[in-house]
């Protein structure tokens, strides 16, 4: 026999640390500090109740495939578009400090990646861990391409709460028997409300409820005696969704990947956007049963819902139950009605921020600027000569403060960095609304909206709070606002039209929950404050993509700072064309 190589183990470890930084594979990825996954945006057939149909996936996966990272690690993401729609992809969450170039909402941030083309989202993840999610940004495409984001502590971190004994993640979303492209296409062309999703999933499963489902049920097998980690990520296209564990209580830790303090519960409420990571402990005993997970939507709309009720099951594994599992009953929770807004309020109230020397809090205590926006539905004139279904013969829109955004042809962000913004996008966002009057009160007569591509303008690392105020103009209704680019502190949050002399008394600046994605409540109003610390240009929308459709978005553009890494990055080199 020939002398061994001595090379050869070094080599061979060199390779399995090559090959999982380009698959990503997070059981053996500690040790690489650049990521590299590719998402390859495919057509493909997908069943689900009794009917198989072609949906835009990331690698044939449904949900999508799940990226795992820790903090401090660095992202090459490159997405080859194989479909003949056009893609972008949003890491939802995570800050992009300085590079909103790989933020990705379409003629926002870049414009879209075509068919055939390719584009690599590079990016690290800085100052952040816990349960974020990645989604398309463009049109109606995130029904389907969707998957979670997970940011791990760092090597030798620990997290503030116990060590779970296992770390699950459940991803709630939707599910169209039909084309949701098609769907959003229609109804902003006649002007109408779109038509509401089919089923409700859990990790693409919609559960026993639904027709011909029994067998595409999730299903939870825990041990006894052990603590959980679950991660809960609300990737639904238009709801917030209750959830609860038949049975079991919860104890929330961290909402938006910001640790909270800790609470117990048996419901959550999970706006559309947000994430929360909360520990299941297991009963000491298995019993003899089994326990529906439920999720079902929470909502104060006027128009048309998707009220059903999306299941999985949480089983227990021991020997005894493995023999009689068909035979044991299963517990069914109950939960609130569909427009409980007290029960939503009280869930809210609860969240806190986890305030201590390793986690500071980092919010304005004195406000440079001030905003005040007005969110809701509305309605614009029709087109001459076109035939509309929406109120009165109208179209629906959706605005802040009486502005229904439009999309520009260019992006936003390229526009601006080129200096190039002449008929792309005015200065001109108003800070408070054009149109006084009572906001949750009778409706004005007029309901229009005016149309544009207007954005708001902030000096760097000012200290900005803006209150977010809901209106009754096509009935009160409850908003997930998120935005991109920023965490925010909600200081405050009532009922009512806001008053500025008397609700900023009662504001929460000790432990204000952190969050990216916060439901402004149904017939109330929401305080917010952030410092404006990330130069570029940045997204604030109501995650409910029927709104965004519909307008009720706007952008901020904050200036760089004077320092240099308190400036923008330059545009990378395969930036997308339009």
């Amino acid at each position: 026999m020939g002398a061994s190589n001595p090379l050869l183990p070094v080599f061979l470890v060199a390779l399995l640390f090559a090959f999982c930084c380009f698959f990503g594979l997070p059981q053996v990825a500690d040790a690489c500090i650049t990521r590299h996954y590719k998402f390859n945006i495919v057509s493909t057939n997908v069943t689900r109740l009794c009917r198989t149909k072609s949906m835009v996936t990331v690698n044939g996966q449904f949900p999508g495939p799940p990226v795992v990272v820790r903090e401090g690690d660095h992202l090459l993401v490159k997405v080859v578009n194989h479909v003949s729609s056009n893609i972008t992809i949003h890491w939802h969450g995570v800050r992009q400090l300085g590079n909103g170039w790989a933020d990705g909402p379409s003629y926002i941030t870049q414009c879209p990646i075509q068919t055939n083309n390719t584009y690599v989202y590079n990016f690290t993840i800085t100052g952040q861990r816990g349960t974020l999610f990645w989604h398309a940004h463009f049109q109606w495409l995130r029904a389907t391409v969707y998957g979670p984001l997970i940011i791990l502590p760092q090597l030798n971190a620990s997290y503030p709460f116990p060590k779970p004994y296992k770390e699950v993640t459940i991803l709630l979303g939707e599910w169209y028997n039909t084309d949701p492209e098609a769907i959003i296409s229609q109804a902003l062309q006649t002007g109408a409300a779109p038509n509401v999703s089919d089923a409700y999933t859990i990790n693409g499963l919609p559960g026993p409820l639904y027709n011909c489902s029994s067998k595409d049920t999730y299903r939870l097998k825990v041990k006894p005696g052990k603590t959980y980690l679950l991660r809960v990520i609300n990737a639904a296209v238009d709801a917030d969704l209750f959830f609860t564990i038949a049975n079991h209580s919860l104890t929330v830790v961290e909402a938006d990947a910001n640790y909270v303090k800790p609470f117990e519960t048996e419901l959550l409420l999970i706006s559309a956007g947000q994430t929360v990571n909360v520990l299941l402990k297991t009963k000491p005993i298995a019993p003899s049963a089994k326990f529906f997970i439920l999720a079902r939507p929470y909502s104060t709309s006027l128009g048309q819902i998707d009220n059903t009720t999306v299941v999985g099951i949480l089983e227990y594994q021991t020997c005894s139950n493995f023999f009689k599992s068909n035979r044991l009953p299963v517990i069914r929770p109950s939960l609130p009605p569909i427009s409980a807004t007290n029960v939503a309020a009280n869930y809210s109230s609860r969240l806190r921020r986890l305030v201590n020397a390793q986690f500071p809090l980092n919010m304005p205590q004195n406000v440079d600027r001030f905003f005040y926006f007005t969110i809701g539905l509305g309605t614009s004139p029709c087109p001459k000569n076109q035939t509309c279904q929406g109120p009165n013969g109208t179209k629906f829109a959706a605005s802040m403060n009486n502005n229904s955004f439009s999309l520009p042809s260019k992006a936003i962000l390229q526009a601006y960095y080129t200096k190039q913004s002449n008929g792309v996008y005015s200065t001109n966002f108003p800070r408070f609304p054009p149109n006084p009057f009572n906001y949750t009160g009778t409706p004005p007569n007029s309901t229009f909206v005016t149309q544009g591509t207007k954005v708001a303008v902030l000096p760097f690392n000012a200290g900005v709070e803006v209150v977010l105020q809901g209106t009754s103009i096509q009935g009160n209704e409850s908003h997930p606002l998120h935005f991109h680019g920023y965490n925010f502190y909600v200081v405050g949050q009532g009922f009512g039209n806001f008053d500025p002399y008397n609700d900023p008394k009662n504001y929460n600046l000790v432990d204000p929950v952190e969050l990216n994605t916060a439901a402004v409540p149904s017939g109330g109003w929401l305080a917010i404050r952030f410092f404006a610390d990330n130069p570029g240009v940045w997204l604030m929308h109501c995650h409910f993509d029927v709104h965004l459709s519909w307008g009720m978005t706007m952008a901020w553009i904050v200036l760089d700072g004077e320092l240099p890494n308190q400036k923008m990055l330059p545009p990378p080199f395969d930036l997308p064309n339009c």
